[in-house]
């Protein structure tokens, strides 16, 4: 019997044409593998059909995040070239230009007191090694970090699309939702991809309810899992904000019976984190994001879920699968790849309803 806790458990066999390089337009035509709880029944749609699927009188929750572009490339002195990921940025009121963490790829070991040219104008500083390929660097040639991203900064694109090289007049505006508000993730929320506003309109015209939080994806979100046991594994803390109103919403449906549909394993790892915080409850407030779901959680929130196809032995496929099994889940991905679903960021997507609601 496999071991729900073993991350061998996650495998599965992906062709390399199946994962998505640009996205579709409109971002509402992207195809739905809709799937239940209570059984493996799947059906195909596309996300315009959203309207007619969700439970009546869902609550809809979206991640709000906006992604910034938070990588830097330039050169050492020698002419190595570097490439520095802001782990952070915006995550604290206030930030300045100074002691940014980031991730670091570079030719040749990187050493405290480099200074790296940025493509653009910029400065960037080597101050501290933590290891595992972080580096913390002081920012220098522009008023703030706002204006050197404005001038440095590239999409964070993945790398499995296009090997990480964006393209700027098509990943700018369609790497990002279209309710993205608060600036701070270095990765999009990709289920959020989808939701037009003329979607959303309709949304709202069949009583379906919309609030959102915040949770800056950060390397917690895409970074892979290192240890087979997934006791061992933790997901990095991200900051996440829920509003009053947001809390007053999700109170008003659980008293009321409604259905709360996450958009994202984002949003889900963020309400599920304040409901463990708040002893079943979700309230208003800034916080760390420091749960990482895996089989056998109690979900105290979410009912529902839209989420893109993840990679194999990812977090993000664990906590799928933690929501609705397994065999299930990759039962589901089987049926994607065979009917020739687009899996990863600028993917296709699915929705996990709850039990014996499927269309």
């Amino acid at each position: 019997m496999i071991d729900a806790l073993d991350l061998r458990a996650y495998d599965f066999d992906l062709p390399e044409a199946a994962i998505a390089q640009t996205p579709v337009e409109p971002r509402h035509a992207a195809r739905l593998l809709v799937l239940d709880q209570s059984g493996d029944a799947v059906a195909h749609h596309t996300v315009a059909d959203l309207p007619h699927l969700l439970p009546p009188r869902a609550l809809l929750v979206v991640n709000d995040t906006r992604v910034v572009p938070a990588r830097l490339l330039g050169h050492k002195a020698s002419g190595g070239r570097v490439e520095l990921l802001l782990t952070r940025p915006f995550a604290t009121p206030g930030a300045d230009l100074l002691d940014h963490e980031a991730l670091a790829r570079s030719s040749k070991p990187l050493k405290v007191g480099h200074i790296l040219a940025l493509d653009g104008g910029g400065t960037a500083t080597i101050t501290a090694l933590p290891g595992h390929g972080v580096v913390r660097v002081d920012l220098s040639g522009f008023p703030d970090l706002a204006a050197l991203l404005a001038a440095c900064g590239h999409v964070p694109l993945p790398p499995y699309i296009r090997g990480g090289k964006e393209q700027p007049e098509l990943d700018r505006p369609r790497y990002q939702s279209t309710f993205a508000d608060v600036p701070g993730a270095v990765a999009a929320p990709t289920a959020g991809l989808h939701l037009s506003t003329e979607l959303l309109a309709q949304l709202a015209d069949a009583g379906v309810e919309l609030a959102r939080v915040t949770l800056h994806v950060g390397p917690g979100t895409f970074l892979p899992v290192r240890d087979p046991d997934l006791r061992h594994h933790r997901v990095l803390p991200e900051r996440a904000e829920i509003s009053q109103q947001t809390a007053d919403a999700i109170a008003r449906a659980r008293v009321q019976r409604r259905a709360v549909i996450a958009v994202g394993t984002t949003t889900t790892r963020t309400l599920e984190a304040a409901a463990l915080r708040g002893n079943g409850v979700v309230a208003a407030g800034r916080f760390d994001a420091d749960l990482t779901i895996l089989p056998g959680h109690r979900f105290q929130i979410v009912d529902g879920l839209m989420t893109n196809f993840h990679l194999p032995q990812s977090s993000l496929l664990v906590l799928v699968s933690a929501l609705a099994g397994r065999e299930r889940i990759l039962t589901a991905y089987a049926h994607a790849i065979a009917a020739g679903y687009r899996f990863y960021s600028y993917g296709d997507a699915m929705l996990v309803l709850p039990g014996a609601q499927i269309p």
